[in-house]
């Protein structure tokens, strides 16, 4: 029983003392931020990430009599591009209008913590100027083994529409979105 009572007093005392710090992060969302998923996976490299290449040294002159400095020898770095991996965000933001901007975000999954790779508005959405009402993802147990990612956006183009319309957010394992009409 005591032993209970001292594991109960523990978790107060981590909830206590991580509670600032919880408040302090769950109020940097922005208030108009009305549908947040995350899900699918991606993997590559540094490169294909937009991480640019170490610069190269220029090749000497025609008749230059300078010796070329050997190249360097291959680091951990340099011998092999480093393999990063990650998820994907679907956000709608409500606009001043009531109608939503949707935004995909690509996420770095780092021993740091994750960090936002790239932020891309999602035009399809912007140019219907939708009232979203719900976003769910393909699958909700977890992050994907699989690469690609999966979401469906339930919008109205009108505030009186009845039914909302389905959209789907697809990027294939190459990285390549597509945003189209839900077609049964």
């Amino acid at each position: 029983m005591a032993s209970i009572q001292f594991l109960r007093a523990g978790l107060v005392g981590l909830l206590l003392a991580s509670g600032p710090a919880l408040a302090e992060d769950i109020d940097q969302l922005p208030v108009t931020a009305t549908f947040v998923i995350s899900g699918g996976a991606w993997e590559g490299d540094a490169e294909s990430l937009g991480a640019t290449k170490p610069a190269t040294p220029p090749a000497p002159a025609p008749g230059d009599a300078a010796t070329p400095a050997p190249a360097p020898a291959p680091t951990a770095e340099t011998a092999a591009p480093a393999m990063r991996s990650g998820y994907y965000k679907l956000i709608a933001i409500r606009q001043p209008d009531r109608t939503a901007k949707v935004y995909l975000q690509q996420i770095l999954s780092s021993e740091t913590g994750p960090q936002v790779l790239e932020s891309v508005e999602l035009e399809e959405f912007t140019a219907i100027r939708p009232y979203v009402t719900d976003i769910r993802p393909e699958d909700s147990t977890g992050v994907s083994r699989q690469p690609g990612f999966f979401a469906t956006v339930y919008l109205k183009t009108d505030p009186a529409q009845i039914e909302p319309e389905g959209w789907t957010v697809l990027i294939d394992e190459f990285g390549e979105i597509r945003v189209e009409r839900e077609t049964n």
